[in-house]
């Protein structure tokens, strides 16, 4: 069963999304007229990240950028005059994302804002018809991430999610060579992560005069302002980013996917602790998770202390062990170790400097000729990653084996695991509904 089938028939049953209200087409206004045309683009969330995918945006030449939204007025008088030096023209600036969307001649947006504001703007830029490049992780939690399924389907609009390690020559190779056989059955697999980050100040402080954080935090919790859970260090914060396996780790657990054809685990079962950074975070800075598939296993590991592996080229990559060898996968090589009673390893050099460059590129190219089947990373395919590290936070938070249920796609026998499926949004905010 396709992916889009098998995701329309498990939250919606037989009759999937076809059958659902559509959203109105904003045809006219919405539309590229020919493939000479600008595309016209806005930006919701103008930090570094957001910055990062609008200036390779711009680097295909077939995008200009009318429109920029941010709740922090420095990033976004910064973020307006690096475009307008960039393109030459200066874009309009916003402070509330919902006016962005309602300026006349937009045709796509950028998300590039924190995790926990993307299903609302998200589902808000559906609405309007418009094509949508949409930062990882997908949602905050499972449920908003059905909601944005849900929008997508209605609104038939481009959509990509930005997990550019899809446009990674080195995981391509990794994936051809496992299908070749050459390391025989692949039965376990193991990824980590190993770093020592460096979080801000956590002493509860004002806010920058330029940030305006009730609105940061939307739709979250409004926690008391620290730089350790403001623009750089949000990710390492349960109630924002929900930790370093949601934040970075997710994109070796969208690479196992791709490469092993896996969608979502049967269980999954973590434990961890925060050890160096019990004053930092409140996500654990040590975790091992035992992800359990049909056909395979998938281990995760991360610690964000210590020097990581005794090679240090192993502290950020996937080992895939098969019968007959093992295979090291990471950004710009491949280790290969077949079991041919010798200890040497083949080393395959694949650098992939422009990953970042050509994911965006890609949706550039669906929207301009309005194909959806180039597009490398779908909104299903991103819900079957970020549900995956969902589920696995939430058997961190809860202490127990999570069964995930795949016709229902939903958390069997734990209801205290089910809780966290969907949080409660902060007064003023409504949740999306399916």
């Amino acid at each position: 069963m396709k992916r889009r089938t098998f995701l329309q028939k498990a939250m919606f049953g037989t009759a999937g999304l076809l059958t659902a209200t559509k959203y109105p087409v904003f045809a006219n206004q919405h539309q590229v007229k020919n493939s000479g045309d600008k595309i016209k683009v806005g930006l919701i969330g103008a930090g570094w990240y957001g910055m990062v995918i609008t200036e390779a945006a711009l680097k295909t030449g077939d995008v200009e950028v009318i429109a920029v939204c941010d709740v922090d007025s420095e990033h976004l008088k910064t973020s307006a005059s690096k475009l307008q030096e960039l393109q030459g023209v200066r874009p309009k600036e916003f402070e509330n994302y919902k006016e962005l969307l309602d300026i006349k001649g937009l045709q796509a947006v950028f998300i590039g804002s924190v995790t926990h504001w993307h299903a609302l703007q998200f589902i808000d830029a559906c609405k309007k018809g418009l094509d949508i490049y949409c930062e990882k992780p997908l949602s905050y939690d499972i449920e908003e991430g059905k909601a944005m399924i849900s929008a997508n389907s209605k609104a038939g609009n481009i959509v990509q999610i930005g997990f550019q390690k899809r446009q990674n020559s080195s995981y391509a190779k990794a994936k051809e060579l496992i299908k070749d056989n050459a390391i025989g059955k692949v039965h376990q697999v193991k990824a980590r992560i190993h770093y020592n980050p460096s979080i801000g100040d956590n002493t509860v402080q004002a806010p920058p005069a330029s940030l305006d954080w009730d609105k940061w935090c939307g739709p979250a919790p409004k926690l008391s302002y620290r730089p350790s859970i403001g623009h750089s260090h949000w990710r390492f914060e349960k109630e924002y980013g929900n930790g370093h396996l949601v934040d970075w780790g997710i994109h070796l657990i969208d690479m196992i996917r791709m490469v092993m054809d896996l969608e979502m685990p049967n269980s999954i079962i973590a434990n961890g602790s925060i050890d160096k950074l019990k004053d930092k975070t409140n996500t654990p800075d040590s975790l091992n998770v035992l992800m359990n598939y049909d056909d395979c296993s998938v281990i995760w590991e991360h610690r964000l202390w210590g020097i990581g592996d005794m090679n240090s080229e192993y502290n950020n990559g996937i080992f895939f062990y098969g019968e007959d060898g093992t295979l090291f996968a990471s950004d710009n090589k491949l280790i290969l170790k077949i079991n041919r009673g010798a200890e040497e390893s083949e080393v395959i050099e694949l650098p992939n400097a422009t990953m970042q460059d050509d994911h965006v590129a890609n949706f550039v190219e669906a929207v301009k000729t309005k194909n959806k089947d180039i597009l490398s990373c779908t909104v299903d395919d991103a819900f079957l990653s970020t549900a995956t590290v969902h589920l696995a936070m939430a058997s961190y938070y809860t202490n127990s084996e999570v069964v995930w249920d795949h016709n229902n796609m939903t958390i069997l026998n734990n209801p205290e695991a089910t809780k966290l499926l969907a949080r409660q949004y902060r007064e003023g905010y409504t949740r999306p509904q399916i």
